[in-house]
């Protein structure tokens, strides 16, 4: 009895351990754990669950020594860093949990599915390329990038990723990796435009370092502080902020390198719209192939693909309908959009069966602000500081819609959605 009680605390902090590293959710690591550890007849109030790390103690029930004192007695103490997402991991281990609750899977099992999943390959190396590449021309189209200016961020896309796997990844720290992946991306940007493959630099630097963007960090850090969970939220949410000011300062260094060699930053306009793809039905396609693409670099299914770009793609059209033909500002145009997509994610999640998160973390990201982060930078580099200004409160601006618009859709209850709870 007191092996099975500690085996099922090793289980169940196994199964948060899992979830942790790969981009789940506070609220979903304390779910999942306590509703293996309550099938298995062990309170569910042993877990302690932080951002990087989980506390499990535990009394065997009924158990106590003759002097008084506490007997078969188990903690245990794990420092967990997110060292990538594989949203695929997260599914697989929610899945694993209802099953263990439908009386499916003995603890054994349970155990040797864990160590099946913790051990589950990586996405091939050249599907991973692809993605980042596809990621990026797609959204170069979205924030206004024409055809060659795609091809050009394509391109980009495809040797950033192959440095950050390669090198960034395997040999940097995450600050200096992510200074140097935008660093990277924009100088490459720059030598493209130079010899003349791409029309607008800001809109071929605007895709390519999407990749880069942490919307992981961000949207959990949101859905945390909406669970009350403000620890959890704020170091997120923090984390995210850094990867925002690695990708700005790595941009930054490229303007100033690059002004250094040719006496003078670059001068650019401002935000132009190539109307070769401003078009709804291209920008339906391009926000599809986008936010696919981000499926692939999270690690999704494969099976999860074509709904995840589906939803991408139409919140991104209710953005622009609201945007260019209701009147509405941008910040309450994304408003109604980010609340669409994460509604449309917590119905899709009942089918496949998966955290809602899975579909949400991919389909906000045409509703990101990367072209305002990048104008924030570029302005703040070349010395125009009331544009820079005005381009950091438009992101900050869209930012916030978009919290608003998770924290509303995450307020409505499960059954809306489900009969069953959790796979939310």
């Amino acid at each position: 009895m007191e092996d099975r009680f500690q085996d099922v605390l090793e289980v169940a902090s196994e199964a948060g351990h899992i979830l942790l590293e790969n981009g789940a959710e506070i609220s979903r690591v304390e779910d999942i754990m306590a509703r293996i550890a309550t099938h298995f007849g062990v309170s569910s109030g042993n877990f302690f669950v932080l951002s990087n790390g989980i506390f499990t103690t535990g009394r065997e029930p009924g158990k106590v020594r003759r002097d008084g004192g506490q007997a078969s007695t188990y903690a245990n103490v794990e420092f967990i860093p997110i060292r990538g997402i594989r949203l695929s991991k997260v599914t697989a281990v929610n899945r694993l949990s209802y099953d263990i609750a439908a009386g499916k899977c003995t603890l054994e099992e349970a155990r040797s599915r864990l160590e099946a999943i913790r051990n589950a390959p990586a996405k091939p190396f050249w599907e991973q390329v692809a993605g980042s590449a596809f990621g990026a021309a797609g959204f170069c189209a979205v924030f206004g990038g024409g055809w060659t200016d795609c091809a050009a961020a394509l391109v980009v896309g495809m040797l950033l990723y192959i440095f950050t796997l390669s090198v960034s990844a395997r040999y940097l720290s995450k600050i200096v990796g992510g200074i140097a992946n935008a660093l990277l991306a924009t100088l490459l940007c720059i030598a493209s435009w130079r010899i003349g493959f791409g029309a607008s630099l800001s809109n071929i630097i605007i895709g390519a370092i999407m990749p880069l963007i942490p919307g992981v960090p961000f949207v959990n850090g949101v859905r945390d502080l909406a669970n009350s969970d403000y620890l959890a939220g704020i170091t997120r949410l923090t984390d995210a902020m850094l990867g925002f000011f690695c990708i700005a300062l790595g941009v930054s260094l490229a303007f100033i390198l690059d002004g250094g060699i040719f006496k003078g930053v670059i001068q650019l306009s401002g935000m132009s719209v190539d109307p070769g793809t401003a078009g709804l039905g291209w920008q339906a396609l391009a926000a599809f192939i986008g936010t696919a693409a981000f499926a692939i670099l999270f690690g999704t299914d494969r099976r999860e693909y074509l709904s995840t770009g589906i939803i991408g793609s139409v919140g991104w059209i209710c953005y622009l309908l609201l945007f260019r033909f209701a009147g509405m500002s941008p910040a309450v145009a994304t408003l109604f959009a980010a609340l669409l997509v994460c509604l449309l994610s917590r119905l899709a999640a009942v089918p496949f069966r998966c955290p809602a998160q899975v579909f949400l973390l991919c389909g906000i990201f045409p509703l990101v602000p990367g072209a305002g982060i990048f104008w924030f930078t570029y302005y703040l580099t070349s010395g125009s500081f009331s544009l820079s200004l005005h381009s950091g409160f438009a992101a900050a601006k869209a930012a916030i819609a978009i919290v608003l618009g998770i924290i509303l859709a995450m307020e409505l209850p499960q059954r809306l959605f489900s009969r069953r709870r959790g796979t939310h």
